[in-house]
């Protein structure tokens, strides 16, 4: 299967498709990353709020592949706001990755609820990129009047917005600002943290399709233009979820999954959200 690529706002080209670490524990990284990898992914998404850049770094080595076939993003900790941290945190992150830079770098929240303004946080990210080590950076669970601040405020215009985007959770409104402005979608927990598998709606289209509910969702995601990265169990699923690139939804079941929307979050509202971690 070849995965498509998208253009970011820099040039920078990025598989519109990889695999999420999210929940992937420290001591199995590796091992679910190299499994990953093994299928074909090419695109692996972290971050230092995961506690696995460490195996995922380990699992990249070991591979055999090449530096530049193997896309990789990890994000900015809550905890590392300040911008006088987050030149010496990136560093961290590089070492435990094992690479002299990482293609994406992304602030995790906004966090608009802290004394620390994200807009300074930003430009901290910029002088990371302007040092070259890192490709391309850009933001994630950013609200729209969080990313006109950015654009507005900032010298650099964020390459990606990584967001919480599901059937249940279409984004319209967000992905529309995000395209006005130059800014790649990235869509996380794209099936709804499993709550897409007993949907009678996507059982339906899967059945007529000839292909899983899984599958249906990613691709639906895919057709959108977004970036997508699902977590995986096992082998299986790992390829399950990579076969994705031979066959099209039509227009009616691409209408019928978005009508799903209930503007219902499963994760935590950016605007709201305030948590940091001790340490």
């Amino acid at each position: 299967m070849t995965v498509p690529t998208l253009t970011l706002n820099n040039g920078v080209q990025i598989p519109q498709f990889g695999y999420g670490t999210w929940q992937v524990p420290p001591e199995s990284a590796q091992d679910r990353v190299a499994e990953a990898l093994d299928v074909g992914y090419r695109h692996i998404d972290t971050a230092q709020m995961y506690g696995n850049e460490q195996g995922v770094g380990a699992a990249i080595a070991a591979s055999g592949l090449a530096r530049d076939e193997v896309f990789v993003t990890t994000k900015l900790n809550n905890n590392r706001h300040d911008p006088a941290v987050v030149a010496g945190s990136v560093d961290e992150s590089l070492e435990k990755l094992g690479l002299d830079r990482v293609d994406l770098l992304l602030i995790h929240w906004p966090l608009p609820m802290i004394d620390i303004d994200f807009v300074d946080t930003w430009r901290a990210l910029e002088e990371v990129y302007a040092a070259g080590k890192a490709r391309a950076i850009g933001v994630s669970n950013f609200q729209p009047s969080h990313l006109r601040r950015v654009v507005q405020e900032g010298t650099v215009v964020p390459a990606v917005n990584q967001v919480e985007i599901h059937p249940y959770f279409t984004q319209d409104e967000l992905r529309a600002v995000n395209s006005e402005l130059g800014i790649a979608t990235e869509a996380w927990s794209p099936l709804a943290q499993g709550e897409v598998f007993s949907d009678s709606a996507l059982e339906a289209i899967a059945r007529s399709t000839g292909r899983t509910v899984s599958q249906v969702v990613l691709r639906w995601h895919v057709q959108r233009g977004d970036i997508v990265f699902p977590k995986a169990s096992s082998v299986e699923r790992l390829k399950e979820n990579f076969d994705l690139f031979d066959f099209e939804l039509s227009a009616a079941d691409m209408g019928a999954i978005s009508a799903l929307d209930a503007g219902r979050r499963i994760g935590p509202d950016p605007d709201t959200m305030s948590w940091v971690p001790e340490g």
